[in-house]
């Protein structure tokens, strides 16, 4: 299985910040952001990744990450997703990559504590469809939402003003070839994206999708704020580090 990262867009939430550096290139504590993403990959055993970017700085991944071999990948490829057209308009760009097999995507300003290993080997078994990581938070309203029929979920509320439940859909999905034929039938949203949301209710409509809950904290690092708490959790403790043979902290080697 492969794994696809994405990490374009303009990161307006973080300017200044974000005028000289792409937004997954910001350090949280001690790590450029997008090594955590990579690390949750690795940890899955996946060791060949899409790294979708943009902008003007998309450049400086490859300065940082080159063909990724200090960090343990295998194979490391980059696109470029030109302009802003959503989640779901990227993760197009990975058809190719791909080669009709199935596919973890991790958004690039997500960071776990633990390791998502167990939900992709059920996944890998899993016969068709997609599946999707649940979280429980207190703000569910700032993310895509789980409407849930005891453990099914039977609905993604895009960012609800009265969520049903506090089943927040981090951002960790897998998807099997099918998802690329989905992305091609999807029309723009309100604000002129192509949403993920509506990937994952395709795939519920045709009861095709799964969902596992995330053990140990999640947190994304968008705004001020999660950038923050990330890297106030990470420095106290959690999550995996990915380092490379250029630092003097040892690699965490896949496991």
């Amino acid at each position: 299985m492969k794994g696809v990262i994405l990490a374009g867009g303009l990161g307006s939430r973080l300017r200044p910040l974000t005028l000289v550096t792409n937004k997954h290139l910001l350090p949280v504590y001690d790590r450029p952001m997008i090594y955590y993403p990579m690390q949750t990959l690795l940890n899955a055993g996946i060791n060949e990744i899409l790294l979708v970017t943009g902008g003007e700085h998309a450049g400086d991944f490859l300065k940082l990450l080159g063909n990724g071999k200090a960090l343990g990948l295998k194979d490391l490829h980059y696109t470029y997703q030109e302009g802003e057209g959503g989640i779901a308009d990227a993760l197009k760009l990975a058809e190719d990559f791909v080669d009709g097999g199935k596919v973890v995507v991790v958004l690039g300003d997500n960071i776990i504590e633990k390791n998502i290993k167990r939900a992709v080997a059920d996944f890998f078994t899993q016969p068709t469809g997609g599946k999707i990581m649940l979280k429980d938070v207190p703000d569910p309203h700032r993310f895509g939402v789980a409407r849930m029929d005891g453990d099914r979920v039977v609905e993604i509320l895009e960012k609800p003003k009265d969520p049903p439940t506090n089943h927040a859909v981090i951002g960790i999905y897998m998807y099997d070839n099918d998802v690329f034929d989905i992305c091609r039938t999807l029309k723009p949203s309100g604000r002129g994206e192509l949403e993920i949301t509506d990937v994952n209710n395709a795939y519920i409509e045709r009861g095709d999708l799964t969902a596992d809950s995330l053990d140990g904290w999640w947190t994304d690092a968008g705004t001020f704020e999660s950038l923050y708490r990330a890297a106030k959790l990470v420095a106290e403790g959690g999550a995996n580090h990915v380092g490379t043979e250029h630092m003097t902290r040892e690699r965490v080697a896949p496991h």
